[in-house]
C-alpha cells in the first residue's frame, strides 16, 4: 500500500511540475527548478541503488512525502509565497528529518559511540545539511541573479531563521532519542529504528 502511495505522489508532482514548467511563459530558470523535482524526489532511489543500502517504503514515504511538500508544493505551486509560515514548518521539518537520516546513518554503520556522541551526531548532521541548503540557494543567486534567500527583503534573517528551525528540529529529535535510550522505551525514534 505504501509503495503504491509513494508513487502516486512521484507521478503527480513529477507531471505536474512538468506541466507547471512548460505552460507557463517562463524562462529557463524556472522551469529548470520546476522540472528538477524529477531528480530531488527520486534521489533516495538513486542513493539506494549507488550504495546498495535496503531503505523500507515507510522511511521513504516520509521522503516523499518532504520533497511533495518542500519542493512541488513550495517551489513549483509557490506556496512560499503564500503562505509566510510555508518556509519556516519546512526548514523545522527538514531538521526532523535529517535527525532520522542521521540516526539511519547511526544503525547502519553499527555504531557502538555513546549516546551523548549519537546526539552530537545528529545534531551536527542536520545543522550541516541545513547549512548545504543555503549555500546552495546562495549560489543559485549568484550563478541566476534570483533571490531565494529573500536578502534583499529581510537581510540575513531569512537563512539564519532557516537554519535555527531545522536546529529546532533535529533538538527535538535528539531530546526523543536521549529520553528513549536511557529510559529503554519504546516510541518514536525506536520504532523507526525497527523499521530499516
Amino acid at each position: 500500500m505504501i509503495k503504491k502511495v509513494n508513487i502516486s505522489l512521484i507521478v503527480v508532482a513529477v507531471l505536474c511540475s512538468f506541466y507547471i514548467a512548460f505552460t507557463k511563459n517562463q524562462n529557463i530558470v524556472l522551469i529548470l527548478k520546476d522540472i528538477s523535482i524529477l531528480l530531488t524526489i527520486n534521489l533516495l532511489y538513486i542513493v539506494k541503488k549507488i550504495f546498495k543500502v535496503k531503505i523500507s517504503d515507510s522511511v521513504n514515504f516520509i521522503y516523499i512525502l518532504f520533497i511533495f511538500m518542500a519542493h512541488f508544493l513550495g517551489v513549483t505551486c509557490e506556496l512560499y509565497n503564500y503562505i509566510f509560515w510555508f518556509d519556516k514548518f519546512t526548514h523545522f521539518l527538514s531538521g526532523i528529518l535529517s535527525g532520522f537520516a542521521a540516526i539511519l546513518i547511526l544503525v547502519k554503520s553499527k555504531n557502538k559511540n555513546s549516546i551523548y556522541f549519537n546526539i552530537l551526531f545528529i545534531i551536527a548532521f542536520s545543522l550541516m545539511l541545513a547549512s548545504l541548503w543555503e549555500m546552495f540557494e546562495y549560489l543559485s543567486s549568484c550563478l541566476f541573479n534570483v533571490d531565494p534567500q529573500k536578502v534583499l527583503e529581510t537581510g540575513v534573517n531569512d537563512t539564519m531563521g532557516d537554519i535555527i528551525v531545522a536546529f529546532l528540529g533535529a533538538l527535538i529529535v535528539s531530546l526523543c532519542y536521549h529520553f528513549e535510550y536511557k529510559n529503554n522505551h519504546n516510541l518514536i525514534i525506536k520504532t523507526f529504528v525497527k523499521q530499516l
